[in-house]
């Protein structure tokens, strides 16, 4: 088990834009949002390595929920 508050803020930014990620893929999989709230989730990161980070997230998603 993990302390999620023992984790480095970046660690925990980072699992923070996974789960958002995660569930962006979700509601356009789901039919909730259109493809558009993918560049929404992202254009909305300041940080370079956290929009790399978050692009790269949700193709895993894409791939493992089957949203081309």
């Amino acid at each position: 088990m993990y302390n999620l508050t023992q984790l480095s803020d970046s660690e925990r930014m980072r699992i923070e834009l996974d789960k958002q990620a995660s569930y962006t893929v979700w509601k356009v999989k789901n039919g909730k949002v259109g493809y558009e709230a993918f560049a929404e989730l992202t254009n909305n990161i300041e940080d370079d390595d956290e929009r790399d980070f978050c692009q790269q997230a949700i193709m895993k998603y894409k791939t493992l929920m089957g949203v081309n």
